[in-house]
Order: structure tokens, then sequence, then C-alpha cells
């Protein structure tokens, strides 16, 4: 498939641009007016750059306020028309995307701005140039795809036809299942934007908030599905528009946008093969990756720390229950394990581990996670540009397929053949583990949660989803006594890998403190489980570990809200657990004091089904940590 992507979708200048496009693999672009427009050089020499990038440019964009105008304002856009027909030609771009007129001069007359668009299709049809028609979400008279076909037709020339926008058709809830009876040759173009679902205007929605396919909420999916039914063979292209995108490093952004295109025609050919709709012979490759990897829960944290705040570290991991029982066979490298969790602490000094984050003190630098086929899971994660990572290894150790996370962690895919104890029995020198009356009932890893910048968010979303598999829960906003806080989580199918994602909306809150020492996004809690919290709280406090203390005006008010037994809110009470519930089941839960670089953990009991985070607690653990 051809793929391009809008020059306003990205940061920087338009050379700029062009070279982050070109560097992530694009085809072509779509040339916004305002860049071309700013750009210090003519159409050729334009031409020139995007030819040496070995970039087409296939649209100019965009030209508005065109059709179903009076006469004297139709002649004066021929005239403005005429004059972008020259930069096309000089610059070698095919096509000229006309957008629904919003003027408040035009008229509801679809025969008029049938007749006015051929007259323009005409005056291309000279140059060998086309139009392409698209329907604005806000159009005054025309905002539907249907609508703009409608004029299409009428005007029936072949150098008019449509141009189809994801966005426009569905945040307007309006059915794309029609688009498939569109012949394709007529379908000139096709945009993709997917975007979060929020109640506000149309045109604020498109213009701040529209994100790459697989970061938001729309069925982008269905809508590629029903083009490509229609028999479509044009560009597959990205329009863009987000304020936070305008803000973010363009190399990292034109990533994540062939990261999208590669999602969305990798799960479009899965939803057509396996679709009971009769298409028309499938006319473009789409992209077929290996299949998402089939994860089962984490293996292993690894923490990134130097020889003193290892110590510390291991003094901490011990009030918490676990024990060492290994050391690496070549590095300096300790293993801690309790319950089925394994906890791994790098302070080899020449480690990825430590270069890339002793600046930030003790911190977690690598997830390991059991796969049950980790070198094709790195060939899907390579597939959708993730970068592959190879570490070091000694005589008859195992290497572990890895790759590079965004922000530099490191995932690590376990062979789930190995079992649980396979690879540390392989790699590590395995010692006494000492009394078992220290363990405090852990039993696994129950989910981890991250703190990202705010260019981040959309990052790791498509990330999961695109290279582990993962689907998104619902976005939550939380608040911290100084700002809000955005969190989503993301999950497997079975829940055995949770990773909870928060960001910032203020640079006051905790989270973002945190991420000024973390150098922009980092591991910041994580949760274990146990089967009985209160047994598990007692063992941890005579171990010596220190919890956040909760409020009695909490526990007056949960009594409110929810019908608890008095037992049951006593012993909460006493203990300092925090409780949440839905209607498969409960979530008990604490927290600990934060240490060095503010990670700190969460102990927590799932009850039934439930299926949460707790996420309506955390305010009341941020206002305590913000009062300490």
């Amino acid at each position: 498939m051809h793929r391009a992507i809008a020059t306003v979708s990205l940061s920087g200048t338009l050379r700029q641009k062009l070279e982050a496009i070109a560097a992530a693999g694009f085809d072509g672009i779509e040339l916004f007016e305002a860049d071309f427009v700013n750009f210090r050089g003519t159409a050729a020499e334009l031409r020139r750059i995007a030819f040496d990038l070995g970039l087409s440019i296939d649209l100019y964009q965009p030209f508005r306020d065109f059709e179903a105008m009076p006469e004297p304002q139709f002649q004066r856009s021929l005239e403005r028309a005429e004059r972008k027909f020259d930069l096309m030609e000089a610059m070698g771009a095919p096509l000229v995307l006309c957008c629904s007129n919003t003027s408040p001069l035009s008229v509801n007359d679809p025969a008029r701005a049938a007749a006015q668009l051929h007259e323009l299709a005409e005056r291309a049809a000279r140059r060998n140039l086309r139009v392409g028609f698209e329907a604005l979400a806000w159009g005054r008279h025309t905002s539907r795809y249907a609508q703009a076909w409608d004029i299409v037709q009428r005007a029936d020339h072949p150098h008019l036809g449509l141009i189809l926008d994801s966005f426009h058709t569905l945040s307007l809830k309006d059915d794309p299942s029609g688009i498939a009876a569109i012949p394709g040759e007529k379908i000139f173009f096709v945009q993709m934007a997917d975007a979060p679902l929020l109640s506000m205007d149309v045109l604020q929605w498109a213009r701040h908030h529209r994100s790459f396919p697989g970061q938001g909420d729309f069925d982008v999916t269905g809508f590629f599905e029903q083009v490509l039914r229609a028999g479509y063979t044009g560009p597959l292209s990205l329009e863009i528009f987000n304020d936070i995108f305008r803000e973010t490093p363009n190399r990292r952004t034109a990533v994540d946008a062939m990261r999208s295109l590669l999602y969305l025609e990798s799960e479009t050919r899965e939803r057509l093969a396996a679709g009971n709709v009769p298409a028309q012979p499938q006319r473009v490759e789409l992209f077929n990756p290996p299949p998402a990897p089939a994860l089962s829960g984490l293996s292993f944290i690894e923490f990134a720390a130097d020889e003193a705040s290892a110590v510390t570290l291991g003094a901490l991991l011990g009030q918490l229950g676990f024990r060492r029982v290994g050391r690496h066979r070549s590095k300096a490298v300790t293993l801690y394990r309790q319950g089925g969790i394994h906890f791994i602490v790098n302070a080899q000094p020449d480690s990825f581990a430590r270069r890339r984050f002793e600046a930030h003190g003790t911190s977690v630098c690598a997830l390991g996670v059991r796969c049950a086929d980790p070198l094709a899971a790195v060939g899907r994660a390579t597939a959708m540009r993730s970068q592959r990572h190879d570490s070091p290894v000694g005589p008859n150790e195992l290497r572990v397929p890895a790759i590079v996370a965004p922000g530099g962690n490191l995932i690590h895919f376990v062979p789930e053949a190995l079992g649980d104890s396979g690879l540390y029995e392989t790699d590590f020198i395995l010692e006494d583990a000492g009394p078992e009356g220290s363990d405090a009932g852990l039993t696994r890893i129950d989910h981890v949660a991250l703190g990202l910048a705010l260019d981040q968010l959309d990052t790791w979303v498509l990330f999961t989803r695109a290279v582990l598999g993962l689907e998104p829960g619902e976005s939550l906003e939380l608040a911290d006594p100084f700002g809000l806080i955005r969190s989503r989580g993301v999950a497997n199918a079975d829940r055995s890998l949770r990773l909870v994602l928060n960001v910032s909306l203020s640079q006051r809150t905790r989270t973002a403190r945190t991420l000024s020492v973390t150098g922009g996004g980092a591991v910041h809690h994580i949760a274990l489980d146990c089967d009985d919290i209160f047994e598990t709280v007692a063992r941890l406090r005579a171990n010596g570990t220190r919890f956040v203390p909760i409020s009695d005006n909490y526990y007056d008010d949960l009594a409110t809200r929810i019908d608890l037994a008095p037992e049951l809110l006593a012993r909460m009470r006493a203990a300092g657990v925090l409780f949440d519930r839905s209607p498969a089941g409960d979530y008990l839960h604490i927290y600990t004091e934060s240490f060095e670089g503010g990670l700190f953990f969460e102990v927590a009991q799932r009850v039934g089904g439930y299926d949460a985070y707790g996420a309506l607690n955390a305010p009341a653990r941020m206002a305590s940590q913000a009062q300490q």
C-alpha cells in the first residue's frame, strides 16, 4: 500500500517534516497549504527536495469555500484555482483537496455545487490534474460523505472524485457501510484519523484532538474495511490535527504515524479475512506482520541501581518479604523472590540499564514478559517499528529476546516453556534463601503503573496495542492536590498482564515532579497481589514496611457511599486499607511510602471479578502523600 501523511501532522519546518517522514518509511505526503506558504523556496525546489528523500507529493490541500457560491465569488475562486494549479504543476502534485463549503455566502443547492465542481475539474483536466471533493463534518450544507458523493455523481467528470476522511464520518456517527457501494476508482484519496470520544464542538474536536489510528476510540478499522470493499487502490494517508503532536519531536511522531498505518492495515486485513460480507478481489497488499504475541504475565521486573542504592533497595525488598535467592553468573545482578514474583537488581557498571538510568537513581529499567513465542514477538515488534535489543551474555547463559519500549525501558520476552524458574536456574547461581518466616504472602504482580510525559501517552497506547496486543480501557481523570492526572489501563484478554499509563496535566503534581527526576517516563509504582490483605499488611508492618497514612475522614465517607459490614470497615480503618467496589467484585489495596526516585509499591487483593485499579482511591493516596 502507498502510505502517506499530511505535513500538518508533525512539528517543525517543512524540510524537517519531510526528513522525518522519509526516515519513518513513508512513500508520500499531503502538502498542507500553510506549510508551503511559509516555505522559503519555490515549488520546483520543494519537488526536488521531496524527490531526493524518496517522497511523492500526492495531494495539495486544502482548497476552501468553492462550491455552491454566487457567481461573482465563483469566478474569483476559479482564478484562485488557476494559481494553485500552477503551483501543483511545478511541485508535481496531481490532486487537490476541495473541502465542502463553510462560507455563509454558500447556498444549499447540490445542482449548483455539482456544476461549479464540474467546471473546476474541467480546468484541472486541461493540466492533467484531478480534484477531490471532501465533506467536512462542519460543512455548511455538505457534511456527510453520501452528500459529497451525490454531488460528485451529479458533476459527472472523470477528473472529479471523492476524498474520504475517517474523522469526518465517525465523529458524526455516520454509518460508513455505504462506502462499499461507491466505485473504487471514484474514491481519489483516503485520509485516516482516530480520536478519543469527547462531547464537544466537532470543529474544535477535529482541530485539536485527532490522533493516529489505534490511539483513540473510533472504529477506524471498520471504516477502512469499507473503503477496501469499494475497490480503492490509492494512497492510505494520515491527516492529524493535534496540539500535543505540534510540540512533540517530529521523528518520534513520524514513527508513531507509520506504526499506526501498519497496525491499521494488519487489523483490517484480519477483519476482511474473517468477514462474512463478500468483498471484491483484494487489489492492494496489506501489511501482514507476525500475529500479536500470546503473553501470560510478568516473569520479572528489573531495577537499575548503583552499588549503594542496590543495598538500600535490597533492604527495602527484605521488608516487603522478598528474599535474596541468587546472583548472576557473570554480572553484578541479584535476584529476589516471593511467591511467583521475581525482582532483579542490576548494579553492573557497564550495563545498558546503568548507562540509561543511572542519572535517575534507582528505577525500573526492564520488564520480563512471559511469552509463548519470543522470536515471533520480537519479529512483530520490529515489523511495527520497535527497536530490537540484544544484551551481552556469558557462556551457557540464555539469550532472552528484547525490544526497546518508548522512553528507553526494555521489554524481554521470556519463553513460557522455561516455566517459573528455568531462566533463573540457568543464568543465576541460586543461594540458600534463608528462613521462610519473612514471607509476607505476596503472590504475583497485579499491574505496573508508569508515569509518562503528556506527549508519551498516545505513543504508549499505540505501542501496547500494536506491538504487545493489549487493549486499552477507559480513560479517567484523577484529582491530585495540585492538578489532574489522566490515567488509562491496558491489558491482555485474560488480565494476566496489566499496565496503567498515567500523565499529569499540571507541572505541580507528584507525578510531574517524579517525571522531572526520572527523565520523562518511568515505572512509578508496582502493584502486588495477595490472598489476605489484612494478614499480609500485618506481616509487612512487622517487617518494618511503612505505608501511606489514610485520613479517618476517608472511612467515614466510605461508609456513606458503600454498604459495608461494620467489622470490615473497622478492619480497613485500623490497617489503613482502601476499598473499591464494582458490580463484579471488590478491590482492597494499600500503598507503601515512596523511596528513592519516587517509586512505591501497592499491595492489592481482588475479590470476585473486579477488573479495575481502584482509581477512585488514587486522590486519597495523592493527598496523603502531599501532606507528608
